[in-house]
């Protein structure tokens, strides 16, 4: 079966090599694409080169006809909107744009289950995020303090960084973290402690030379273990893990968060 796929942000920096990758593969078919500076156009002209037969829209609403999943690589104040929009189509949604917290992910998750259609969600679509954000998990059931430091780049605009926010309520849901001092009881800047993502707290960087880094730090007393992931400056560790959810959102009711969780069950 053919899976007709709509990318949302497909001239972006993931978006582009994402569209190539399933205009290239022979399971998938790029129905249609949304970027509103482009739209009105063939999307293989808003690439500056040759027609690819794709057409160009402003808005997801426009773009959804004949499509079996949007995929969203957009900003952070699009993407809500873009997901549920879908989801009210019967459209089902691969989530690969940072912002969203836990409460726009509980609208989405009872929107998708109200239309009988999947969500795949991921703050990071590699595979080696993927793996150490397992491993994060599994380390935060017996060792009990956490903080967690976000690398990004100077000109990134969100904070924290889809992939350590995921990260941070993801452990909330294995097992508390524990803090002798609260951010409360600290003298001085309290925001020098960072802000608090479900029970851990987590410290946005950014710099130039960073693209995306996420560090996990558990501790004992007298010891340490940090679970790190460092992102390189092309977007092609993306596209493997995209292209695997937009496979495996098909046919399924629900949420799913991590491409993790996507990679353990298989």
């Amino acid at each position: 079966m053919t899976v007709n796929v709509c990318i949302a942000g497909a001239t972006g920096w993931a978006g582009r090599p994402i569209a190539e990758a399933v205009l290239a593969s022979d399971d998938l078919a790029l129905r249609s694409a949304v970027t509103r500076s482009a739209a009105g156009r063939d999307l293989g002209a808003a690439w500056g080169g040759d027609a690819v037969g794709v057409p160009v829209h402003g808005s997801v609403a426009d773009a959804l006809d004949g499509v079996d999943v949007l995929v969203d690589y957009t900003s952070d104040e699009a993407v809500r909107a873009n997901a549920l929009a879908a989801l009210h189509r019967g459209v089902s949604v691969v989530i690969g744009t940072s912002g969203l917290c836990a409460d726009d992910f509980a609208d989405i998750e009872r929107a998708a289950a109200e239309a009988g259609v999947g969500v795949v969600a991921a703050g990071n679509f590699s595979v080696t995020a993927a793996m150490a954000q397992a491993a994060a998990l599994l380390v935060a059931r017996h060792l009990p303090y956490r903080e967690i430091i976000d690398y990004a780049s100077a000109g990134k605009p969100d904070a924290p960084s889809g992939t350590a926010r995921e990260l941070a309520e993801r452990l909330g849901e294995v097992a508390p973290n524990s803090v002798d001092v609260s951010v409360e009881q600290t003298r001085g800047n309290a925001e020098a402690r960072g802000t608090t993502v479900s029970g851990t707290q987590v410290h946005s960087l950014r710099l130039p030379s960073f693209v995306v880094s996420t560090e996990v730090v558990f501790a004992l007393p007298d010891e340490r273990l940090s679970i790190r992931h460092d992102a390189g400056g092309t977007p092609v560790p993306y596209v493997g893990g995209t292209l695997l959810a937009i496979r495996a959102v098909v046919g399924r009711v629900g949420l799913i968060r991590g491409l993790d969780t996507l990679l353990l069950a298989g």
